[in-house]
């Protein structure tokens, strides 16, 4: 599985669910593959996504919220899982593309094939905890943070290395993605 697969399966499962787009190119994939007014691209702020993206939930209890971010993203901000694990709020998702790589800036490696982001995560207090490695699994486990209340953390195993290739950027500036973003959460 690689990110456009993930990512497109992710985000073929979705309604009016709001989602935070890590900055790079999960925000830029997510954009190509389904522009929706739920989605929030990140432009900068690396690590920031899943602060925000809690943010979100706490304000919005009647919304599911996804965070969506890469392993590079995450190990940014690690503090962000404690601080969910603390609040408790049932209506996220955080999803997490693991390539064990920071891919938007030249694939040089992270640490995620030696730090379990998934163990940090059941040691902060997420409610359901899954790792998935293939688009099956994938679809099920959306499926079921979907339908079902609770803090809940996705580690997805990207195992396809991508060569850099050239995808386009988001063509909203910060404003319209801000205004968009705003509108879908009434």
């Amino acid at each position: 599985m690689n990110y456009r697969e993930a990512i497109t399966t992710i985000t073929e499962l979705l309604d009016d669910q709001l989602v935070v787009c890590a900055n790079g190119l999960i925000s830029r994939e997510t954009f190509t593959i389904r522009d929706r007014l739920e989605n929030f691209y990140m432009i900068g702020s690396m690590g920031m996504a899943s602060s925000i993206g809690l943010g979100v939930a706490l304000n919005k209890p009647s919304k599911k919220v996804i965070i969506l971010e890469g392993d590079g993203n995450l190990l940014m901000n690690l503090g962000s899982l404690p601080m969910a694990g603390s609040l408790q709020p049932g209506n996220l998702l955080h999803i997490v593309l693991d390539n064990e790589v920071y891919a938007s800036t030249g694939n040089q490696p992270t640490i995620s094939n030696v730090v379990k982001l998934e163990e940090i995560a059941k040691s902060a207090r997420y409610t359901n905890v899954k790792k998935v490695t293939t688009n099956e699994d994938l679809k099920r486990e959306v499926v079921y943070a979907l339908e079902n209340d609770g803090l809940s953390f996705l580690l997805v195993k990207i195992a396809d290395k991508e060569e850099q290739r050239e995808i386009g950027r988001v063509t909203h500036n910060p404003e319209q993605i801000k205004e968009r973003f705003m509108s879908a959460t009434d």
